[in-house]
Order: C-alpha cells, then sequence, then structure tokens
C-alpha cells in the first residue's frame, strides 16, 4: 500500500493517490490524510486515557496485556465489564454519528443540518419515556428508544409529501415531529414516580455508562454494514455540491442518492440511539469540524466518523473523571460541545455582518 502523486507537480501539494496493489487506485487529498492521521492519533490517546485513568484505571504497564485477553484480577475486570465495552461504544457511536451527520449535511447543503433536527432524537427519547411508561416491565428502554426513532422518521417521511427527497421540507417536517416527541418525553417525566423519572432522564440526555459488548456489536455492526454504500455514494454527494442540474448532466442521480444518504443517516443514528440513547450535537459538529480541518468540499465521511470518536470519548472522559459531578449524563457534555460550536457560528456571522 503507497500513496502517490496523481497530479502535476503544480498540485503535488493537495492531490495524491491511494494505491492497494497493481488495481485499487483512490484518489485522496493531503490535508486529509494528514488531518486523519491527527485526529486518529489524538482518539487513541483520548482512549489509552479512558482506560488508564482513575482510582480503577489500568497502568499503562499492564494495558497491552488487557487488550489481548491477558489480563488478570482487577483488570480483568474493569477492561471486560467496566471501561472496556464502555469505550468501544463511544467510539462507534461517535463513529455512526459523525458519519450520519456528514451525509445529512451534505444532503441539505446546511451546516446546521443533522439527525437531531428532523426529530431523531426527539424520537428515540420520547419512545423511550413511553415504553418506560406503559411497558415498564416489558419492553426494554433502548428496543423503545429505537421504536421511537423510527416512528419519527416514518412520520417525517409521510408528512414532507416527498419522502426525504426535498431538504427543506424534510427539515421543517422534522421540527415540527421533534417538537412533539419532546412534548411526549416531558409529559412521562412529569407523570412517572421521581425515582424511574431521574433513571429515565439519564437515558434520555444520552449515557454510556453500563454499556456491554453486546451494545458495541450492535453499533459497530450496522456501522461496518453502513461503511460500502456511504463510501459509493459519496462521490456523488460531492458532484452534487455543484447543484442538481450539473450533478444530473453528469450522471450522478443526485435526487437517489440524496435518498440514500438520508437512508443510511437515519440507520446509523437510530444504530447509536438503541445503545446510548439519544446523544446530542455529534452529529452537527463533528463534520464541521472535519471539513474545516482539511478545507476542502465533499462530504469527508471518514475524517467526520473519527472526529465523531474523538469527540464522544473526550465527553465520556469528563464524566468519568472529572470531580465536580458524579458520572453525568454523557449527553449533557455533548451538548456543551453543541453549545459552544453553535455560539462559535453566531459571533462569525455576526462578524461578518451576517446577523
Amino acid at each position: 500500500m503507497t500513496v502517490t502523486d496523481r497530479t502535476a507537480p503544480a498540485r503535488k501539494a493537495s492531490r495524491a493517490r491511494l494505491t492497494i496493489g497493481s488495481t485499487v487506485a483512490i484518489p485522496v487529498r493531503r490535508a486529509s490524510v494528514a488531518a486523519g492521521t491527527g485526529v486518529l492519533v489524538l482518539l487513541l490517546a483520548a482512549a489509552v486515557a479512558t482506560l488508564a485513568w482513575g482510582r480503577l484505571g489500568i497502568d499503562l504497564a499492564d494495558l497491552p496485556a488487557a487488550l489481548v485477553g491477558n489480563a488478570e484480577g482487577k483488570d480483568r475486570f474493569v477492561f471486560n465489564r467496566l471501561r472496556g465495552p464502555r469505550l468501544t461504544v463511544a467510539i462507534g457511536v461517535g463513529a455512526a454519528l459523525g458519519l450520519s451527520g456528514a451525509l445529512f449535511q451534505s444532503v441539505t447543503r446546511n451546516p446546521l443540518g443533522s439527525p437531531d433536527v428532523i426529530g431523531l432524537s426527539a424520537g428515540a427519547g420520547a419512545g423511550a419515556a413511553f415504553c418506560a411508561l406503559m411497558f415498564p416491565d416489558t419492553v426494554p428502554v433502548p428496543v423503545g428508544a429505537l421504536i421511537g426513532a423510527l416512528a419519527a422518521m416514518a412520520l417525517v417521511y409521510v408528512s414532507t409529501g416527498t419522502g426525504f427527497r426535498n431538504p427543506a421540507r424534510l427539515v421543517i417536517a422534522g421540527i415540527g415531529v421533534a417538537a412533539m416527541s419532546t412534548a411526549v418525553t416531558q409529559y412521562v417525566v412529569y407523570a412517572l414516580e421521581r425515582d424511574k423519572a431521574s433513571v429515565l432522564t439519564a437515558y434520555v440526555n444520552g449515557s454510556l455508562t453500563a454499556r456491554s459488548w453486546t451494545d458495541a456489536t450492535t453499533v459497530w455492526l450496522v456501522l461496518l454494514v453502513a461503511t460500502l454504500p456511504a463510501a459509493l455514494v459519496s462521490r456523488r454527494l460531492d458532484i452534487g455540491e455543484m447543484g442538481d442540474d450539473i450533478a444530473e448532466g453528469l450522471g450522478s442521480e443526485p435526487k437517489k442518492a440524496k435518498t440514500l444518504a438520508v437512508f443510511l443517516a437515519i440507520a446509523l443514528s437510530a444504530a447509536a440511539v438503541s445503545v446510548s440513547g439519544p446523544i446530542a450535537f455529534i452529529a452537527l459538529t463533528a463534520p464541521q469540524i472535519a471539513r474545516r480541518l482539511t478545507r476542502g468540499s465533499g462530504p469527508h465521511l471518514l475524517l467526520s466518523a473519527l472526529t465523531g470518536g474523538l469527540l464522544l470519548v473526550l465527553a465520556d472522559l469528563c464524566s468519568q473523571q472529572l470531580p465536580l459531578f458524579d458520572d453525568l449524563p454523557v449527553g449533557i457534555y455533548t451538548m456543551a460541545i453543541g453549545g459552544v460550536y453553535l455560539g462559535y457560528l453566531l459571533i462569525r456571522e455576526w462578524r461578518r455582518g451576517g446577523l
């Protein structure tokens, strides 16, 4: 596997291709490779910190043994039951949300576009709340969240009149569905006894506490299955940024590409929600950070996935290690990340005179 120049010397700094054997050559941008490498290094560092820091942390000298399954005693319990599954779920959920957000923003051509906007997360919260109230001993809360997310997307699909093909209608319908779902969630939290409501609130805000290897398998399986079609549609989405008319003329079939991208985004978000609850703002911020790191066009799917994983691992590290709060749900920290990002956008637009 090698990286070789693809274009003339004048463009050497920006263009290259990744060659695998003698038959596969994948175009890459040098800025994307550099940014991806940097984010991956930071992600690995955050993962090591998650496993090693704190009172129950695994010593760095013993960490390699734990990673290959040879840990003993306390380290074995911590890795297999406490931090290993939680870390794996955090990376998978963050990557799924980052990839989902990149697909959705590419379709809507809106930096504020994400599955959160079209009501998926709110629908998941409403489904979890409804099942906790009506079927407390029958339907698990994660299953209720998945049902709620899919029901919200079905309602959005019907409400637009055009399915997922019209981005403007999609966002408007999603805002309405999100408002209704939030109303359901708030009613359930109000109606439940206080002790049950506190547990539900932790889930509705998004949590990685007490995750298992089964949860990790679920989100990673969906992520791996969705990766190939996402990679295939990414080129069409890149062409689509020039406009639907031009994309149609180049044979990229933009309507079909957008519909497939939205379905993939929903599947990825639903998988993430089913194991962690509705974690906000990762899908919104990760693609924008990826775009700013490379300063290039296109959906930046791989970099968005890596950035999403990094953001969620860092948020979960804060959830576990900050001394001021006792295992605060990770979704609270991602909301803070989203608030900082939205504040940055507002300040930037204000300086440009757009507000």
